[in-house]
Order: C-alpha cells, then structure tokens, then sequence
C-alpha cells in the first residue's frame, strides 16, 4: 500500500521526489553561507542588523569560550531565550563546541525547568537575564555548571540598549545584576574574547546527535527526542525544495515561532541560514508589533501557527497596513481553519496553506502545495520529499486502504533517532521504520492525507466515535467565532459529552442556541456540542497551541467535585 505513493504523481515538476543531502553539519551550513555572503545582512532585530560575518564570528567565540569552560563533544547545553540574536548565536555556538543543544521554554518555571535538566543533564545553561533567579535555583539539583547570562539589552541600538532596562524593570518588577567571575558568565564579555582556536571533532551525520527537542509535555512528563544532524538538514532541505519559488539569498523571513518550538528552530535558525536569507526576530508575539514590522521590513516567508495568523485577522486596524509582501506561509503546530486560510491570503495576497509533522519528525511531513494545484481544503498536504506515510489500523496493524480512519504513520530522514534515555517508550513509537504518530486521519485515492484527530482527543459518548476537529471546522465558520476547541467532558449518563469552549471576536455577539442551530445544519445530531461555554481566552502553549487537555481537566475535576458533594 504504501510502496505505491500515489501522492507523487501529483508533485509539479519543480519538485523532485527524493534528494541528496550532503553529509554536512548543521554549523558547516553557517560557515559555509558566511564565506559566500560575509556582509550579507542574516539578522534584523528591533531596529538593529547583524551580518553573516558577525554571526559566524561570535558563535566561534562562544563555541571556544564554552571548550574553555568543559564543553567536550556530546554534552548538552541549554538555551533558554526568546528569539533574539544571542538564540541564534548560541545554537550555533554550542554545535561548534560540539555540544548538543537543549531548548528550553522561557516560559518554564522551577519545577519545569529542574525537571528538563536533570532529565537531559545539561551541563551549561544560557539564559535571559530575569531569568536568571529561577535558574540559581535549581541548578544545586541538577548537572549545571556554568550558567551565561544575556540581555535583551545588549543587543539594541541605541538608545533603545538604555531605556529597555527600565521597561524591564517596569514589566517584570526585578533589576538582575550578575557579574563575570566565578560560574557565572555574562554574554557581553565572551563576544569581546577570541573566535578559537576550538577543538574540532570528527561528526557523524546520521548519528550524532545536534539537538534535545523536549516536547510539550501538557500531558504527563516531556520527553527529550534525539534529533541528528540528518534530521534537521534533511527536514530544512525538504522545506526548501517545497519552497521552490523563493530564491537563495533574497528572501526575508519573519522569525515570530519561538525557537524552542522545533517548527520555528528549522524554518528560520536552520533554513534561513542555509539559504543566505535574513531573518526578522520577534521576542514574542504581539500583533500589532508584528503588523508594522511586516509592514517595515518586508517579510517574504511567514512560518506561523493558527493562532498568530488569527491574532493578526482580529486586530482592529489590520486593514491600515501594507502585508503584500507576504508570499508564502506554511502553518504548523494545529489545524488550520479554512475561513482563517482564505481571510489571510485575501488581506496579504500571499499563499498559505496548512503543514503537519511532530517534534519527532524535526518536524515536517506533509503540506499543501504553496503555488500549484490541487490544494485540498481540510488536508495537511501530500509527503514531502523522500518521506513515505501510510495509515495503519490501531488494532490489526496492517495498512488501510483510502479512506478509511487508521493511525497516521510515517517514515523518512527526518524521523527521530528516538526518546533520550526511554528505550521502552522509543520502541513503543518506531515500529519496523515507522514511527506512530499518534494522530487519527485517512488518505484519499489521490495521495492527501487528512487529520481528524488526535488518538488521545476523541470523543466516544454514546457509543459513537466524534473527532473534535470536525466540530471545531463548523464553528469556526461562524461569524462570531474568534477561537473554538472542543472536547470530550465526563457525563453521568453518556460517559462522555460534547463540549465547546467558545472566544467571541470583539463585539460579537451570539447565544448557545444560535449556535446549536447553526451546527445541527451542518453535522448529525449526535457531534452536535451539548454544551458551550464562552471564554474571554483559551489557555494555550507559548507557542499558541491550544491546551485542550488542559480544560478537560479543569471539567473533570469540576464533575469529580459535584458527584462527590452529591453523594453528601
């Protein structure tokens, strides 16, 4: 069944179905574009520019600094920043070293943040400034060393280098002052050191491992997955081949995806550099700070999520600035709704079109065609390049025909070498060179794959089986409807009953009967929500992932509660 790839029948002749990858490092791709392009502008941020030549030389600087500290080949070292030159610079600094790289959240608290470094054993950490309390902490419980401290500061023009400390301060409510002595080490003072000489090591492109990617853990504990050099420049290099358009070192990409997501670390730490592009950092995203930025400075590429494209649908003035500069989007990380898809490119002019893939597969497998057709509506795409992907029955094993609901599963270069040190749960998810997605979906006669729904997410009430994304495609086609999830909560009586959460756009306004109306025109009675519940948010990842598990905890706990008082 999954010999046949029908899928490739539809590919357009610019792109080809398998490719070459040079067995070359991730760093290699750095030095590489900065003997090419040395005074090529790679970095934009907050009004400040850095060429290729500066990037290569202060990640050599921070490569040497941290063998002078006891980096040696194999050992991890954290980064925990926003995304901001020094991120940039610290990724590659650490491979130059020959470290790995662990990202990590900046968002985690104690408990998190001890947990991924015991659980990786990082040796060092570089981290924010206000970040650096929380860090102190936790590093007596774990395996850091050496803890290097930066700004947002030091890498702003002036005057803004001035004033950001009082905004900080402001903000956060705390003034950091750390010193360069001892295991303490300060960004600023590494850039001023020498660029080597480093040690450099013989790397093993398919096994050597150049990145810890924890995944999200919203349920039970994260699990660091190994991803090699193959991983990362194979998966880049399939990128760039859908991208087939865009040309080496003429494209802008905006950088709002934080980096410890392992969408945005690919398509813009590793692809930018790979094609001699300038990247657009954003710390963080705040739509109207991102509405004139795309307006400033002229982004070509925009790898995002649902969420930000729908933050920047909803912002009162969009239609005030100029987005035409916007070609290309690929959305990962959630189900794209449709009405968001056309809205956008209507406003920008631009294509974007829904992705898929998983931290486990570095992490594309599947989009739309950004230029050609057919691109399907409610599809995550066709394989991309080398990657073979087949929907297997959760019971049997065996591969399924089209059409029919399976697991979706997957196999290519940019899979995982596996789970850091859980061997048990490695084997449970590769399988004979597939690796289990987890993911419910079928694929059609011509080769596209749909999504409709996690393993985990759905919903059995009354017997029957309902996917939440289904009832989430209607919903969204609501004009009131700003963001939607559904899902299954406890009921006395069915088991389990439909429930929507429901984010009105700004002054709309909309009953449950309205929309209960409106939904039972659309789909059988028994998918149709028995509650709906309106929020002024949803609870969501930094990366603007809805936390579903998250609110059906918060109901199971609320119906726990009940029963019990009942039973009083």
């Amino acid at each position: 069944m999954s010999e046949e790839k029908p899928w490739l029948k539809l590919y357009p002749k610019e792109i080809p179905s398998e490719l070459n990858y040079p067995e070359q490092t991730v760093q290699e791709y750095l030095v590489k574009t900065a003997k090419e392009f040395p005074d090529k502008k790679a970095i934009h941020f907050m009004g400040k520019e850095f060429t290729y030549r500066y990037l290569h030389e202060s990640a050599l600087k921070v490569a040497a600094y941290l063998q002078k500290i006891g980096i040696e080949k194999g050992d991890r070292v954290a980064i925990m920043l926003p995304n901001t030159p020094q991120s940039v610079i610290s990724y590659y600094g650490i491979l130059f070293a020959g470290g790995v790289v662990v990202q990590t959240n900046p968002l985690y608290m104690e408990r998190e943040l001890e947990f991924q470094m015991k659980d990786s054993g990082a040796k060092a950490i570089i981290a924010m400034d206000i970040l650096f309390p929380r860090v102190s902490k936790v590093m007596p419980q774990t395996d850091l060393q050496h803890v290097i401290v930066t700004a947002i500061k030091d890498f702003l023009p002036f005057p803004k280098n001035l004033i950001y400390p009082f905004i900080q301060k402001k903000q956060y409510g705390i003034s950091v002052n750390v010193k360069h002595e001892g295991n303490n080490h300060l960004f600023t003072e590494i850039l001023k050191g020498p660029a080597g000489p480093i040690k450099e090591y013989e790397f093993d492109f398919n096994e050597d491992l150049a990145l810890l990617q924890y995944t999200g853990g919203t349920t039970g504990f994260p699990k660091g997955v190994m991803l090699t050099h193959r991983n990362l420049v194979s998966n880049a290099a399939m990128c760039n081949a859908w991208l087939y358009k865009t040309k080496r070192g003429e494209e802008v990409v905006l950088g709002i995806l934080p980096f410890f997501h392992v969408y945005g670390m690919t398509t813009v730490i590793i692809l930018t550099v790979m094609e001699a592009n300038k990247m657009i950092l954003l710390p963080k995203f705040d739509a109207e700070t991102t509405l004139k930025t795309i307006q400033k400075q002229r982004p070509t590429l925009f790898p995002g999520a649902p969420t930000i494209y729908i933050g920047l649908l909803n912002h009162p003035k969009i239609n005030e600035y100029d987005l035409s500069s916007i070609d290309s989007c690929i959305s990962g990380s959630s189900a794209l709704p449709v009405e968001v898809q056309q809205n956008f490119e209507k406003i920008t002019g631009g294509k974007l079109v829904e992705g898929y893939g998983l931290t486990e597969t570095s992490p594309v497998t599947h989009a739309n065609f950004l230029w050609d057709e057919p691109r399907v509506k409610g599809s995550i795409g066709l394989p991309w390049p080398d990657t073979d992907a087949a929907i297997k029955s959760s019971e049997t094993g065996e591969f399924l025909p089209p059409g029919e609901v399976g697991e979706i599963c997957v196999k290519g270069p940019q899979v995982m070498k596996g789970y850091w040190n859980r061997p048990d749960e490695t084997e449970q998810t590769l399988k004979d060179g597939w690796l289990l997605t987890g993911d419910l979906g079928y694929m059609d006669e011509r080769g596209y794959f749909y999504v409709v729904d996690r393993k985990k997410d759905m919903i059995i009430a009354g017997g029957y089986n309902i996917y939440p994304r289904e009832i989430e495609e209607v919903l969204y086609e609501h004009e009131a409807v700003q963001e939607v999830v559904a899902a299954g909560v406890p009921h006395p009586y069915r088991g389990e009953t439909v429930k929507a959460y429901i984010v009105l756009k700004d002054g709309a306004n909309v009953t449950e009967e309205e929309l209960n109306q409106f939904v039972r025109k659309q789909l059988a009675a028994y998918k149709v929500p028995r509650i709906y519940e309106f929020r002024e948010e949803l609870p969501k990842t930094a990366i603007g992932k809805i936390l579903r598990r998250k609110l059906i905890e918060e109901d199971k706990k609320k119906f726990e509660d009940e029963t019990e008082e009942a039973v009083k």
